[in-house]
């Protein structure tokens, strides 16, 4: 079966990609284009209404592809699926099959009953648990808990992935080691909330338990903390990252508002006051700290004067990094109760757009700060001549070829880039000591100075289980969404 997967959403719903991606080739799938693929699988994402949307436009164009091309089978599973699957079949006869969450372990065989996966399982094929990278190799994602116990009033999260799980520390080891065998060098820690792993076992276990073991199995360099509430931030875990090279000095800390009664209405565990203290803390334990955070605006009452306590707010304690999303109501969430109180999607606009340069004009001074430095970057790739960070950076008149990696301030994907010169050779993956010689409202570039180590060669993604890890427990498909 010549297999197309389009993986859409966060980084947690990557990692449920490469999980089935590894499954279906281990079941004698090859992965191809979906312009050229026997069965199109799309793992969707139903968390705002512009993921609703890119999620049925994708399926609408794969069906396309099954009427014109080649294409037999278009199979959909995820969050979206797990919330509207009747709606979705209904709408999209297209789609030959819809999966949820909770279903995933029923995707092979009704591959196999529709006739589209008949290829025998190949010996010695993908170890259950293994994953392959559905994109870069070197940047991967570890998921180590599953669902959420938070109420957040704007958020449906809980209602399709239920309750927080904890992954076992031993089967996250053993995962993080085939991530290293595989390739990995930069590894970010994923869930809903990271500070709630381990919470079940109320024995003290808890997120710092699993980073030391982490850095205590493996050799990977870089270590990423995203998604961790302020309450649950607490000194090991501080003292760990002020004192752990590996582990970097990020913290991406969603605070969602900064007006004490949008937060009540929010059902946030946080208040203004609660979070300046946390943040002072923070800055003042951890070296060259980076705060990210992400904030809602519009949300249901929103006023004039809470919008400005926000703005206010953020001006005040300048995060490094931010994003920012318009309120959209979410089906069965206390939020979309409050139709009475929605805020004029244009007034939402308008208040987003304030906020996003609120940011811009924060970013461009700190990283203008950076210019003269030296930082330590990871190389992702070559930059192409037509590259629209080098545009931002340079106009027309860019010094030569360059490759496009980050520093430990910028989080894959979300944080800018920096463009480095003097990295032609290097595979993704290197990692290089840079001067900053320019720098934009969220973009740096600079000349590297020093090779301080070079990519991995050895990742082979479909391999048998690497020796790292064996003997170890470790995640298949029924494990990996908690049951």
């Amino acid at each position: 079966m010549r297999l197309g997967l389009i993986s859409l959403g966060c980084d947690k719903n990557t990692v449920d990609s490469e999980r089935l991606l590894a499954e279906l080739v281990g079941h004698g799938a090859e992965r191809t284009s979906p312009a050229d693929a026997e069965v199109i699988l799309v793992n969707t994402c139903g968390f705002i209404d512009a993921a609703k949307e890119e999620s049925i436009e994708t399926l609408i164009e794969a069906g396309r592809l099954k009427r014109d091309g080649s294409c037999r089978g278009v199979v959909a599973v995820g969050c979206m699926v797990e919330r509207y699957r009747d709606e979705l079949e209904e709408a999209l006869p297209e789609v030959d099959l819809l999966l949820g969450l909770r279903d995933l372990d029923r995707l092979v065989p009704e591959l196999r009953a529709r006739g589209l996966l008949n290829t025998p399982t190949p010996a010695g094929g993908v170890h259950p648990g293994e994953r392959i990278p559905v994109a870069s190799r070197h940047v991967r994602y570890l998921k180590v808990s599953e669902g959420c116990d938070h109420g957040c009033a704007f958020c449906a999260i809980p209602l399709w992935r239920g309750k927080h799980r904890s992954f076992e520390l031993e089967r996250l080891v053993a995962e993080t080691q085939r991530l290293e065998a595989q390739g990995a060098v930069e590894v970010n820690l994923v869930a809903q909330d990271l500070a709630h792993w381990g919470r079940e076992r109320r024995d003290g276990t808890d997120i710092a338990t699993l980073v030391q073991a982490l850095l205590r199995e493996t050799s990977i360099p870089w270590f990423r903390l995203l998604y961790i509430y302020s309450a649950g931030l607490r000194e090991p875990l501080v003292e760990l990252m002020a004192s752990e090279a590996r582990l970097l000095s990020y913290i991406d800390m969603p605070i969602q508002h900064a007006s004490d009664t949008v937060l009540y209405r929010m059902r946030r565990p946080e208040r203004a006051a609660t979070l300046r203290t946390k943040m002072a803390w923070l800055r003042d334990a951890i070296p060259g700290l980076t705060l990210r955070t992400t904030v809602l605006v519009g949300f249901p009452g929103e006023t004039d004067v809470e919008f400005r306590e926000l703005v206010d707010f953020l001006d005040e304690v300048s995060f490094d990094r931010l994003g920012a999303f318009a309120f959209s109501p979410q089906d069965g969430t206390r939020a979309a109760a409050m139709e009475e109180n929605y805020v004029p999607a244009g007034v939402a606009r308008e208040r987003l757009e304030e906020v996003l340069e609120v940011q811009r004009a924060v970013s461009g001074e700190r990283l203008a700060a950076e210019v003269g430095r030296e930082r330590t970057a990871i190389v992702d790739g070559p930059a192409g001549a037509d590259d629209p960070v080098l545009g931002l950076l340079y106009g027309e008149g860019a010094p030569g070829a360059a490759q496009v990696g980050r520093v430990e301030s910028q989080a894959d994907d979300v944080d800018g880039a920096t463009v480095l010169f003097g990295a032609e050779g290097l595979a993704p993956g290197s990692l290089v000591r840079v001067g900053i010689e320019r720098a934009a409202d969220f973009d740096l570039a600079g000349r590297v100075r020093e090779v301080i180590r070079e990519a991995p060669t050895r990742a082979a993604a479909t391999a048998p289980l690497a020796a790292a890890g064996r003997g170890l427990p470790v995640l298949g498909l029924d494990s990996a969404w908690g049951r």
